[in-house]
């Protein structure tokens, strides 16, 4: 077995990835502080052709030299647009005819090796602040909160794994 070449990974470019047919998925960075996190999030969005990103709040926004660090220009290719607040994003995706769903560890919550999107649906999902997780505010908004099943003595994982995990399941229920 032999690692593929750059030029044997049939790689679209960014005109064409523009094109292309998206997940229906848009990711909601609620405060996220640390530009690194958003860097990856928007390379990982990239992978999985999400519909877009929205950054609210104290979230960085391109161009920035520490965000391109982990996006690696998944900037130029996913589209993004920023929000003062994560309340104001929630309400324009609603209207957009987005189901709105935190990422989070919540009473009620859904496990995600248990939920099923729907093919014909629009998802936002909201990933929160490294330290606050979603906002209790945000929470009041939401249709539906999925939980990441742990088991582990920690109580979270990084944000960038969060939105790793989250989106290949869906990924994987909506495309494969």
């Amino acid at each position: 077995m032999q690692k593929l070449k750059l030029d044997e990974l049939n790689r679209v470019s960014v005109a064409e990835f523009k094109e292309q047919e998206k997940l229906p998925v848009v990711v909601v960075l609620d405060n996220v502080r640390s530009m690194h996190n958003i860097g990856s999030i928007f390379r990982t969005s990239d992978g999985f052709s999400v519909d877009g990103i929205c950054l609210c709040g104290i979230t960085a926004q391109p161009p920035h030299r520490e965000i391109e660090k982990t996006a690696l220009g998944a900037t130029q290719s996913v589209s993004w647009q920023h929000f003062e607040t994560t309340s104001d994003a929630v309400v324009s995706l609603r209207n957009d005819g987005y189901e709105i769903i935190a990422i989070e560890q919540a009473s009620g919550s859904t496990m995600l090796n248990t939920f099923q999107p729907a093919k014909d649906k629009k998802y936002a999902l909201i990933f929160g602040n490294e330290v606050n997780g979603v906002a209790d505010e945000v929470m009041t908004q939401i249709d539906e909160c999925i939980e990441i099943p742990q088991f582990g003595t920690k109580h979270s994982f990084n944000i960038t794994i969060s939105a790793g995990i989250v989106l290949w399941d869906f990924f994987a229920k909506l495309r494969l």
